[in-house]
């Protein structure tokens, strides 16, 4: 293992056992096995040690969503089982490191403080992989979306998401919150989503015949004119 990876799982473990305001560089260190030398090598403060653990969060939840959502592609569900596979495994790997730490909702608040800006990065990169997961899906599934596009419907399934935060503080109970937010794709799948026309089959399009033109007769420059003297 790589002495950053190391240093990362220690953090990790002190954040989740002292909280971000109670723990120190020389916890992580200790529980590292380094110095705090050979920490500060690695990380100038706790502040940045702090950053690299949540943007790792981030990266693994990633990776863990796109699997999730090939997976249960490939297992032949459909398009509302695939986005609850995909967040739910996002949700899986952003909590399980911190599921029974009693400072939960700190971390939680301490990761809008410390790291907005890696927090958008990712919102960013995850409506991005929703939207690619919406298009792919459609279109292999021959399903139309009504009266909105995939951007604008991964946007509601986030919407989605952030409201069901809202009701369960730190996403707690996991088990809870993940039914609720099932639901609630669910239903927003069956109000925005059907299946494409089916074609008569045989039937091809017919494309319009165009008429003949009937040109008139131009009259020859060397006839005569009606009324010329011979």
């Amino acid at each position: 293992m790589r002495p950053r990876d190391r240093i990362l799982d220690a953090a990790m473990l002190v954040f989740r056992r002292q909280g971000f305001r109670r723990s120190s560089i020389e916890q992580a260190a200790e529980a590292a096995g380094l110095t705090r030398q050979a920490l500060y090598h690695h990380f100038k403060s706790k502040e940045e040690l702090f950053r690299a653990v949540i943007e790792r969060l981030h990266e693994n939840a990633l990776a863990a969503e796109i699997a999730a959502g090939e997976a249960t592609e490939k297992a032949g569900g459909g398009l509302a089982d695939i986005l609850i596979a995909e967040i739910s495994a996002r949700i899986g790997q952003l909590i399980a490191p911190l599921e029974g730490s009693p400072h939960i909702e700190e971390l939680f608040s301490e990761h809008l403080l410390q790291a907005r800006d890696i927090y958008q990065k990712y919102a960013t990169h995850y409506a991005a992989q929703l939207t690619s997961t919406i298009e792919r899906v459609c279109r292999k599934q021959r399903l139309m979306l009504k009266d909105m596009a995939a951007p604008d419907f991964a946007r509601c399934v986030e919407m989605a998401f952030n409201g069901t935060k809202s009701a369960y503080p730190a996403m707690q109970p996991a088990e809870a919150f993940l039914r609720d937010f099932g639901i609630m794709v669910r239903t927003l799948v069956a109000g925005a989503v059907s299946p494409l026309p089916k074609q008569s089959p045989g039937k091809t399009a017919v494309k319009p015949v165009a008429k003949p033109v009937t040109r008139k007769p131009v009259a020859s420059k060397t006839a005569r004119k009606s009324g010329d003297r011979r």
